[in-house]
This record gives structure tokens, sequence and C-alpha cells, in this order.
């Protein structure tokens, strides 16, 4: 008799249950949220077993990892999608949730969720570390910007190197105000050291890797999303259709019809924020920077004229997820214009 597993898991404890195919629970279990541990339970209670359920979650790689290379059929199902199911329990706790997910297993409602390989976390791990950084050096500038304003002093449009050296102008013969900012531009300066490390990292990563290379080839894609994007999709085999990896970055808008009722709204803002901001950026870049003439840069500003500049760089951002993973999969670089296939056939 086959049997299938659900876990909940915490930080320091999971909770586990067995049921059987007709749903009975067969075994119910508290372990450390070792995946050892796990595994010896599930293989001494369930030698049969299908299906091992556990939902996304800050962990949820690191076990899915160990609990497969220890030759157990590891699921990894959508926490939200899981609630939906749970909530209908009327008491909410580690035990019922573990018998709840194991039952999703048994009736195989669930969608599985695809689980990145470590290489990919790596990079994502990269980008948000510098992400971060970023984020800091620009809080640390405008602490700095509002501490001198207050005062009447401006620093105005500063780039690289002139932000330092213009707020060291303006607090000249001020030792009040010096003590309060001066702290504050050696850390903004330690900061950007760091960033200054982590891009070089990331270039070198770029330069290796042949995807990223090929990535690049498309006007308003650089290093940063080229390897977002590479690291985010991990597998372009999982999408059967290209235009799917627009929606899976939560850049299609979100319908809803019953009866008669029938609205599309807003984009879905689902799958990965920070893949999905580098595209909006690429696309803004494409519209308003790229000089060089390209069908997908007409096709966008075409868009603009008539719906808008910002619904028209959310546009080409879906757009250009599905360009990328159709180059990806096709090994192709970027065609500036529709017409290059024909000539390239002729």
């Amino acid at each position: 008799m086959e049997h299938y597993v659900g876990l909940d898991v915490s930080l320091k404890l999971t909770a586990i249950c067995i049921v059987d195919q007709t749903g009975k629970i067969v075994r119910e279990g508290m372990v450390p949220s070792d995946p050892e541990a796990i595994a010896s339970f599930i293989q001494s209670h369930a030698p049969h077993v299908a299906r091992v359920g556990l939902e996304t979650g800050a962990t949820a790689t690191w076990l899915w990892s160990e609990l497969t290379e220890l030759g157990l059929p590891a699921i990894c199902i959508d926490a939200r999608h899981a609630k939906a199911a749970l909530k209908m329990q009327i008491n909410k706790n580690d035990r019922n949730d573990a018998a709840g997910i194991a039952r999703i297993m048994q009736c195989g409602w669930y969608k599985q969720v695809h689980v990145k390989d470590r290489g990919s976390h790596a990079i994502k791990a990269l980008l948000a570390s510098r992400a971060l950084l970023v984020k800091l050096k620009r809080d640390l500038e405008n602490q700095i910007r509002g501490l001198l304003k207050n005062l009447g002093l401006v620093i105005g449009r500063a780039k690289m190197n002139v932000f330092a050296r213009r707020a060291a102008e303006l607090l000249e013969n001020r030792p009040d105000l010096a003590a309060a900012a001066l702290p504050l531009l050696r850390a903004r300066e330690a900061v950007d050291q760091q960033i200054a490390d982590l891009d070089g990292k990331v270039l070198r990563l770029a330069r290796r890797s042949a995807h990223v290379r090929q990535f690049m080839t498309v006007p308003g894609i650089g290093a940063i999303t080229a390897l977002c994007f590479l690291a985010t999709i991990n597998d372009p085999t999982r999408f059967k259709r290209s235009r799917s990896v627009g929606a899976y970055a939560g850049l299609t808008a979100r319908g809803y019809a019953s009866g008669e009722t029938d609205w599309t709204g807003r984009i879905s803002k689902c799958g990965d924020t920070m893949l999905r901001s580098y595209l909006y950026e690429a696309a803004n870049v494409l519209l308003t920077r790229v000089a060089k003439w390209s069908a997908l840069k007409a096709w966008g500003l075409r868009l603009a004229k008539r719906s808008g500049l910002r619904k028209a760089k959310v546009a080409v951002a879906r757009k250009l997820a599905v360009v990328l993973h159709r180059m990806w999969m096709d090994g192709t670089d970027f065609r500036w214009s529709s017409q290059e296939a024909p000539q390239q056939a002729a």
C-alpha cells in the first residue's frame, strides 16, 4: 500500500503525518527540522512512500534538496495554494497542517513548485546583497541631503564622486553640522566600495556565462538583469510556451469572470519581485535611452502613444521576458528587425 507524507516545517521542529491511499492517518510525529531525522522517520513508518509534500518557505530549498538526495520523492508546493485548502480546517496547528498537506499529496490536488539549484540561489544571493547596498547608499544620501537642506544647503544633482565632494564643500566651517553628516559620508563611501566590489563579481559571472552574454545582446539588458533572469528561470524547459514567462514574472493582467461580470485588472505582481523590477528598468532604458531602432522599440513606442508610457514599459518588460526565454530555447541572439530571419534564411 502506498503512503503519502505531509511536512509542516518550522525552524526547530517538523510535524509529520503519514496517510494511506484512502486518506486514513497511519502515523504522526514531531521530529527536529533536520533532513536525516525526517528521512529516518519516513523510511521507518512509510516504506512505500509515493509523495512527500512540503510548503514553500525559508528552508524549503535546503530540505527539498537534502530529502531528494536521500532518495525520498519530495514535492514542494506553493504555500498560497496549500493555505486555500488548509483554511477549511476549524483548528489550525502544526499537526493538522501536516495532515492536510498529506491529504493534498494523496488526492493530487497541488501544483508543484520548481526548486532552483544551489548555483542559481548563489547568484540571487549576490544580486540581493547588491540591491540592499544600493538602497542603503541611497538612504544615506537622502539623509545627508535632508540634514543640509534644513540650513538652506542644497547639493543638487550629483553623480559618481561629485556627491561626496559637494557635501564636503558645504560642510566646511560648519563643525556642528559636520559632526552629524561626516559619519554618514564615511558610511556612504564604505558602502559604495562594497557595491563596486560586487559589481566586479557580477561582471566576472556574466563573462563566464554564454547564456548571459547572449541575453545582453538585447537592448536595455545589462549584466545584472541577464544574471537575474538566468538565476530566476533556472531551467527554461519547464515553460512549454515562452509567453508563460511573462505571467510567471507577474507582468500579465489579472482577470475575473463570473456570470455577467468580466473584467481585466492590473498586473498580478506574482513571482519574483527582483526580476520584475529589473525587467521594468530594462524596458525603460529601451524606450527612453537606446537610440538604435528595433522592432521591439517601435512596438513599445506605438503602444506608448496609444496607452501611455507607463503601460508601455510594463508591456515591453513582459515582452522582454518572452524574448529572453525564446532566445534561450533557440540559442539565438536578439533580432533587431523582424526582417532579419528571412534574410538569414535566404
